[in-house]
């Protein structure tokens, strides 16, 4: 993807060690005015640890961070046109949501009015208006985010960072905050940067996602070009649910693969025989692959029902296949079983695909 000539964020070759360990290995990115930016990746992988040293609680080992034109090494982080939310929200109790909303405009001692002027409108914008006079013991967790986010707000920063901020909430309320997150980040029209591990938030909130794994950003994309083209097994594998096959062409410059438990496949290109014997992994995701009674007459292949999950608007069928240790995954939600099959364990059925629903990937 082709990145803008003169990003809001800039970082290049950043690297972050801690004794002999690189917690952050030589991460490039660009990140545009006024996108939602999320760096996600499971504990341990550099995301936190980059977004701190955005902020500047994090020295930078090697490499530079630019942010709107200016190089950070020397500026600390209350001179960083940023902000930052945390996963706990720092809400202070001793103090009301007025005043936590305006404890950072203290060091630009607006005058009295303005200083009211601004909370209220914060308060507005975050649909608590009334509660000024609350504390934080009479605010739910919803609540006290909204409240940690004024409190960035009302600075005007030109990014705002956000470390896991909807964690601590159950799925429900995620889920609403999730929504009222991105419709307040469209009308603002800041930089948002957010660090999550939770793959559908990330998906759900982003207008680009950076994965990272080990220390590294190893692909970087839309929502809808993780999902639909992930670059390897890693982020395959991580984003969403994945069906796995071992594969090797069936002929030099052929267009089809043998696959582990399906046979003959068509690919999207022609797969080339690796010099070292290896087999070319090949992926479907459980939404691609239909179930039926009977042979299909578009072709398929037969197999067995092992197991049977509920999981509310679907069932996930995990289909036993010969030649094939690991079940297959199949996600079936309206129209997608025909109507005469009620999956059951031991039931016979067969599964089909379409050729623009197998992708190849690289295996690392």
């Amino acid at each position: 993807m082709t990145e803008p000539s003169d990003p809001l964020i800039s970082i290049r070759d950043v690297s972050k060690r801690f004794g002999t360990f690189k917690a952050v290995d030589g991460v490039s990115l660009d990140i545009r005015r006024g996108e939602f930016f999320s760096l996600l990746g499971a504990s341990g992988s550099g995301k936190t640890t980059l977004l701190r040293m955005l902020a500047g609680f994090e020295a930078v080992s090697d490499g530079r961070i630019v942010i709107d034109g200016q190089a950070m090494e020397e500026v600390p982080p209350h001179f960083r046109p940023i902000n930052m939310v945390f996963q706990n929200y720092a809400i202070f109790p001793h103090l009301n949501v007025r005043d936590n909303i305006a404890y950072g405009l203290r060091k630009f001692r607006p005058t009295p009015a303005q200083r009211e002027a601004m909370v209220d409108e914060m308060l507005d914008l975050i649909k608590l208006p009334g509660y000024g006079n609350r504390r934080a013991h009479e605010l739910s967790g919803g609540q006290r985010q909204r409240v940690a986010l004024a409190r960035a707000l009302i600075l005007k920063p030109k990014v705002l960072l956000l470390d896991e901020p909807l964690g601590a909430l159950d799925k429900q309320l995620r889920e609403q905050m999730q929504l009222e997150l991105r419709l307040l980040q469209q009308k603002l029209g800041i930089t948002f940067v957010l660090v999550t591990h939770d793959q559908e938030e990330a998906l759900t909130l982003s207008d680009r996602i950076a994965v990272m794994s080990k220390g590294a950003v190893i692909q970087v994309d839309t929502p809808t070009g993780l999902y639909e083209r992930p670059k390897n097994r890693v982020i395959a594998g991580f984003i969403g649910n994945m069906n796995f096959f071992d594969a090797t062409p069936s002929s030099t410059g052929s267009p089809q693969v043998d696959v582990q438990g399906l046979g003959l496949v068509a690919v999207n290109g022609r797969v080339r025989a690796r010099s070292d014997g290896a087999t070319t992994l090949i992926a479907i995701r459980p939404e691609k692959l239909a179930l039926h009674s009977e042979a299909p007459v578009t072709g398929g292949v037969a197999g067995v029902v092992q197991a049977l999950q509920y999981l509310g608007g679907r069932h996930m069928v995990h289909v036993t296949l010969a030649g094939r240790d690991t079940p297959v995954a199949v996600a079936l939600q309206g129209g997608q079983a025909d109507v005469t099959l009620t999956p059951a364990p031991g039931q016979p059925v067969w599964i089909s695909w379409k050729d623009d629903a197998v992708l190849v990937l690289d295996a690392d």
